[in-house]
């Protein structure tokens, strides 16, 4: 394992810490990506671009404040956001243009096949999309993503209390909808 100089920051300068970072950490990020997104295009490439971020970013990891992956699912979760945000505004502007990389059959095949088998988790991401943004998202990394609280904060850039306050609330607001939804089941029921 290559020596950690203040952080990951070495991963920027030294070949073999980023492809072992990479290695580490590649079918992580993948499956993050393809529960949020469902173009095996997109996937392959916001899944670069999250290491790129990670490469641009990485003298801001700090240990202390979480794991390497929760930092990394942050990178991720901006890199998706960003990737949402310029998607909406080229739909607004121009639609759809082309100008993805080409790929294969085979990488087609493999990203549609991890696509197919995040869908669980994807539907899950899809259902937390009535929440408000800091909840789903903490409801996302720690559920979907299965990072620790803390992890997750980190990954949010708020505090673990603030975490578990609104993955608190979070779970009440969950317990609430599915009494609602048992309830309207039993009722078609009769």
């Amino acid at each position: 394992m290559a020596k950690l100089e203040s952080g990951l920051a070495c991963i920027s300068s030294d070949t073999a810490a980023l492809e072992e970072f990479y290695r580490r950490h590649i079918e992580a990020v993948s499956r993050f990506v393809a529960r949020r997104v469902r173009d095996p295009h997109t996937a392959a490439d916001l899944t670069a671009e999250v290491f790129l971020a990670a490469i641009d970013s990485a003298h801001t990891y700090r240990p202390s404040a979480g794991s390497e992956l929760g930092w990394l699912y942050g990178v991720a979760r901006n890199v998706v956001a960003t990737e949402r945000r310029r998607a909406a505004r080229e739909s607004r502007a121009v639609g759809r243009i082309a100008g993805r990389r080409l790929l294969d059959a085979e990488d087609i095949a493999r990203l549609e096949e991890r696509i197919d088998a995040e869908s669980a988790g994807r539907h899950t991401y899809e259902a937390l999309a009535e929440f408000p943004e800091g909840i789903r998202a903490l409801l996302e990394l720690i559920t979907v993503d299965g990072l620790t609280v803390t992890e997750a904060a980190a990954a949010l850039g708020i505090q673990p209390v603030t975490a578990r306050v609104r993955l608190h609330r979070a779970r009440k607001a969950v317990r609430a909808a599915l009494s609602t939804h048992s309830a309207a089941l039993a009722y078609s029921k009769e």
